[in-house]
């Protein structure tokens, strides 16, 4: 009878719970779907629900936005578990080393990564409420973790443009405004970057903060809730080919029985669904493949709408799609995930375990080396990541040679470092280092290589066996730097030397370049030595102390000397030895240029390169007077014939004064032709082989024989030419596509040699034949100025590091 009353009260008290708390509707004041809810208002929900129900709900803030916008994660489970939270976490853990006997299945669910696809975060609100209240038995032994927006940032861009520019209530009409988002959309963050592109690269605050908390769980399941077009059903897993081949039999099976209960439920409701298509599993920054590559059952749930669907849109087949509808459907999704996890709560964490038991990967060791500076920007992406590493001072070392794609050796006798798959995060070593990921189809959703070691232009070879690492003492670079010595000199071949420089000049100190190379003292230099004298600098006061604090701050080993006379080369007093120009930099924005490519370079200058610029609108670019900038970049976008015969002359005026403008991608195209520049576009003959018709079913195929899908090249390198200071005479190039330009008739930095294959990822045939013989960075002289071509761009997504020091080049070394 005791225990009849003990549960009859414990029923009661649970129902009460759920009576008194408030659903998000009433909470906010107004049904949910009819209107778009602000980040703070989100904030406002989960903490209530922490408050009013702290015995299920845990909330914790994780880190902060660009624009000072919370990033929050909510703990969900039965109050025994939450209770038992920190346990959880450390016995699931503990199977990544095979010793672990969690019994609680974990699910990860992370929404409004694009801001602009923003049902998701309001489907969060009606999920957790859901959880606490009708189907709390899914969290006896689950553990739900929700992140209801991972993008704060665009999602109130977003909302508070629509709520600005929508009828009342809204209008259904497509063409109206309130489903036309202008340039700057809320898919992105504050500097315009697709979070959803980001989890391996971690070049983003949100990205780096929100990894620190999913690498302290590691879950079983993670869903990344999406939207895409206006006109299409609802996508959930099984996902597209290709997979990579490290996914795992049972992370593929288990797609499938998530998506056969998504099915059942989308089914009794007469909801239309696709599977197996477009959204594919290999490129290793995604919400749902980095989480496979770490053991998750990772999956991307994409439902009709995004920014175009606003509260309510007329579709192409006359239906309307309204908000509650979308709501519906991630809510749907949402629950079922968390039932399946449920129900195979006991193989979820058998499976786990097994997955991070010791893999007979082809490759167990990557051997790299290479300029400190590059292997310590390296090192802090692997620690954000928890990858293990070890130092190598000394040895040689085979195995696949990445500089010639087939085997070889290396030998280090400092600077090295090896990295490991006999690790937890083994599979994610091979995923990010090995030398050409395997593709099961060449149609895919994002590019196809990215292989570490080509990122970071560091030497290293795959090895089939497993290498010691070697202890290392660390040592601190100390720059003494002495008051009465002529000239002060310091290499360059990073972005730490980029960095430092950029701080000298931001501090009024002047500073010289090396245009050949030179001994001096008994020690050699190469092209690009920033060269710091007493002489430039006799009236900048606290000079010394200056460099001194700027070299220690950016590790800079400084050589002094007392005197400017060389041992070879060319004295310190030479033409050859120039003064480096300040750089007023103006950035075109709006119109014509990509988002993206926009804000891979405003991030490059405010977070990586420290250095001020000036954005210009589009809208107001023609008022403004060019003489006042000493650098004009023109991002990458489509711009076909955006500047007039008019503009294109100003152009050619502000170059021939000395300006120098940096054209990139796409932009190029606006400043070839007869009233352009020097540069050619590459004109293909036209195949007299067998031109009969394509069958209709091949067209997607036939299409990727001109495409290049991210894929890696080897290019020459003219490293005499000053955009290329800093680099060997080969780098590895990531092409994004098969746009291709005619070799300048001098200037060529970088380029493409006859007959260039790929080392890495998918190039089309007719795409290889196009790029054969073609520019990929090159310098045009015009009067006293310069343009800098940049076809590929070596700021793609601010990951292809090797690339960046081409870029301030531009900026710094080409005058």
């Amino acid at each position: 009878m005791t225990k009849f009353l003990f549960s009859l009260v414990f029923l009661v008290s649970i129902s009460l719970s759920a009576q008194q708390l408030k659903s998000p509707s009433e909470f906010l004041g107004y049904e949910l779907g009819t209107q778009f809810t602000r980040h703070h208002e989100v904030v406002d929900y989960y903490e209530y629900l922490a408050e009013t129900a702290s015995d299920r709900v845990q909330l914790t803030v994780y880190g902060q936005t660009n624009e000072r916008r919370p990033l929050i994660l909510a703990y969900v489970s039965s109050a025994e578990n939450l209770a038992n939270l920190e346990t959880i976490r450390q016995e699931h853990l503990k199977d990544t080393e095979g010793t672990g006997n969690s019994s609680k299945a974990i699910v990860w669910l992370s929404y409004n990564v694009h801001g602009n696809e923003s049902v998701s975060t309001e489907a969060s609100m009606k999920t957790i409420y859901e959880l606490l209240t009708k189907k709390s038995s899914y969290l006896e032994n689950t553990v739900v973790i929700m992140d209801p927006c991972i993008n704060p940032d665009g999602r109130d861009r977003y909302s508070n443009w629509y709520n600005q520019y929508k009828n009342t209530p809204y209008q259904v009409d497509p063409n109206s405004k309130e489903h036309h988002e202008g340039w700057w959309s809320g898919r992105s963050n504050h500097y315009m970057f697709d979070l959803n592109r980001d989890w391996a690269w971690l070049t983003q605050v949100e990205s780096q903060q929100r990894l620190k908390m999913f690498n302290q769980w590691l879950p079983h399941i993670h869903v990344d809730f999406h939207e895409q077009g206006v006109n299409n059903p609802y996508y959930f897993a099984p996902a597209a080919e290709p997979y990579h081949e490290v996914i795992t039999d049972f992370q593929r099976d288990f797609q499938v029985t998530l998506g056969r209960n998504h099915a059942k439920y989308f089914d009794a409701n007469g909801w239309f669904y696709f599977t197996k298509e477009v959204f594919d599993l290999l490129y290793p920054s995604y919400g749902d493949t980095y989480p496979i590559y770490n053991g998750s059952i990772g999956m991307t749930y994409e439902q009709g709408g995004s920014g175009r669907a606003g509260l309510g849109v007329i579709t192409a087949i006359g239906d309307t799609l309204t908000l509650k509808d979308r709501i519906a459907h991630h809510f749907t999704t949402g629950l079922s995930t968390v039932e399946v996890s449920s129900k195979n709560a006991e193989k979820l964490n058998a499976e786990f375990r097994k997955f991070h038991q010791n893999k007979e990967f082809k490759y167990q060791s990557y051997v790299l080396k290479g300029d400190k500076d590059k292997l310590d920007a390296l090192k802090s992406l692997l620690d954000k990541h928890n990858i293990e590493y070890g130092d190598l001072t000394s040895g040689s070392y085979r195995g696949h040679n990445y500089g010639t794609g087939s085997s070889g050796s290396i030998s280090i006798n400092k600077n090295g470092m090896v990295v490991s798959t006999d690790q937890p995060k083994g599979t994610l070593v091979k995923v990010l280092f090995e030398p050409s990921a395997k593709l099961s189809d060449s149609l895919t959703y994002d590019i196809t290589a990215w292989s570490l070691p080509y990122a970071y232009g560091l030497d290293a070879v795959a090895s089939t066996s497993s290498v010691s690492v070697q202890n290392v003492q660390e040592t601190i670079t100390s720059s003494n730097i002495s008051n009465g010595s002529y000239a002060y000199l310091t290499d360059w071949n990073s972005m730490d030397d980029a960095r430092f420089l950029a701080a000298l000049l931001k501090e009024g100190i002047r500073v010289r370049k090396a245009d050949h190379p030179f001994t001096i003292e008994g020690k050699s230099f190469e092209r690009g030595t920033l060269i710091i004298t007493k002489g430039d600098n006799e009236n900048k006061e606290g000079f010394i102390s200056m460099v001194q604090t700027i070299a220690t701050k950016f590790q800079k080993d400084i050589t002094s000397t007392n005197t400017g006379f060389v041992d070879s080369g060319k004295d310190f007093g030479s033409s050859s030895i120039q003064m480096i120009t300040k750089p007023k930099i103006a950035v075109l924005s709006g119109g014509p240029t990509s988002t993206l490519r926009f804000g891979e370079i405003w991030h490059f200058f405010e977070q990586q390169l420290h250095y001020p610029l000036t954005v210009i609108d589009d809208d107001y670019a023609n008022r403004v007077d060019l003489n006042e900038y000493n650098i004009l970049v023109l991002p990458g976008g489509r711009y076909g014939n955006h500047f007039n015969e008019d503009q294109l002359s100003k152009l050619k005026d502000w170059v021939r004064q000395g300006g120098k403008i940096i054209a990139m991608g796409g932009s190029i195209d606006a400043l070839d032709g007869e009233k352009g520049f020097g540069i050619e576009k590459k004109k293909m003959e036209k195949d007299s082989g067998d031109n009969k018709p394509q069958p209709y079913k091949d067209w997607e195929r036939e299409r990727i024989k001109g495409a290049i899908t991210g894929a890696i090249f080897k290019t020459k390198v003219d490293n005499s030419n000053p955009l290329a200071y800093g680099y060997g005479s080969d780098y590895f190039s990531l092409k994004l596509g098969s746009n291709a330009y005619k070799y300048l008739d001098s200037g060529n930095a970088v380029y493409l040699e006859k007959n260039s294959k790929p080392f890495s990822g998918f190039a089309g045939t007719e795409a290889q034949k196009r790029i054969s013989e073609t520019l990929v960075f090159g310098v045009e002289n015009y009067g006293r100025g310069q343009v800098i071509y940049m076809v590929d761009n070596p700021l793609f997504r601010g990951f292809w590091e090797n690339g960046k020091l081409f870029f301030a080049n531009a900026l710094f070394m080409v005058d």
